[in-house]
């Protein structure tokens, strides 16, 4: 099991609010409110703070990994959302288009991804994503 990164105060998906209140609630086990856009930021925050079961419980079943590898010379620095699609309430699927900025043993990199996200059993799951270049 990989070890925990530091909790931030302020929360690494770009909100203003403090991590605890923002995506550390829904890490806690709070249930997300309703939107892909809302779960791919607390996914991103999961990353930013390594914790890996938040990832595997809102990964879907038939494309989750058995764990999650965290590098530890990744350090995520900030997200864009770039485009959402669907994803309301009268939809059972959804997209994030997001460019995800982090740091390779201290060299800049940026994740760009259009994720795609479903409704299962009434919750948000990330199903997969393609690398955008």
């Amino acid at each position: 099991m990989s070890r925990r990164a530091a909790r931030p105060t302020s929360c690494p998906c770009g909100h203003p609010e403090p991590y605890e209140k923002c995506c550390g609630r829904l890490h806690r086990g709070e249930a997300a409110a309703g939107s892909p856009e809302e779960l791919m930021r607390s996914r991103y925050s999961a990353f930013a703070v390594r914790d890996e079961a938040y990832l595997l419980r809102t990964w879907h079943p038939r494309t989750r990994p058995p764990r999650v590898e965290f590098d530890p010379a990744l350090r995520w620095v900030g997200l864009d959302i770039e485009e959402t699609g669907e994803g309301t309430a009268f939809h059972t699927t959804g997209t994030v288009t997001f460019r995800a900025r982090y740091t390779d043993g201290g060299r800049p990199e940026v994740l760009h991804e259009h994720s795609r996200f479903e409704r299962l059993d009434g919750a948000w799951v990330y199903v997969d994503g393609r690398f955008i270049a």
